[in-house]
């Protein structure tokens, strides 16, 4: 079996968020599960950036087009928060854009608003160019 690109950072980030939604259950803002994600980040001496801007480069400048990514933790894993009650196909698009224009190869997209945490991750990786 092959293994999954920092797939022990990744079980380690999908397990705080666990302990998160244990804690808090579903139906909260996205921004109190980032807050109680980032502590149990730090409580995992794991290093992180959250609401990350990214620009946009077009030919030799970078423009501020308003994209923010939620979490990067060690500047491997692009994490995109949600509280929805279906993840729809432009919440992929959006992780994918992050993805590509961060150069960051793996995100997960994290649905906080299921009864089983497991049920709200979704892994994606960016595809080579």
């Amino acid at each position: 079996m092959k293994n999954l690109l920092y797939e022990k950072l990744t079980q380690e980030i999908i397990g705080a968020c666990i302990d998160v939604h244990k804690e808090l259950g579903l139906g909260l803002l996205e921004s109190a599960y980032e807050a109680c994600l980032c502590f149990e980040l730090s409580q995992r001496q794991l290093k992180f950036r959250k609401q990350v801007k990214l620009p946009v480069k077009y030919k030799t400048v970078k423009l501020d087009c308003a994209y923010i990514i939620d979490i990067v933790v060690e500047d491997k894993v692009v994490l995109e928060l949600k509280s929805v009650d279906n993840i729809l196909p432009i919440h992929e698009a959006q992780l994918i854009s992050y993805l590509k224009l961060s150069g960051i190869e793996v995100g997960l997209l994290l649905n906080f608003n299921v009864s089983v945490m497991k049920n709200g991750v979704k892994r994606l990786i960016k595809e080579k160019m």
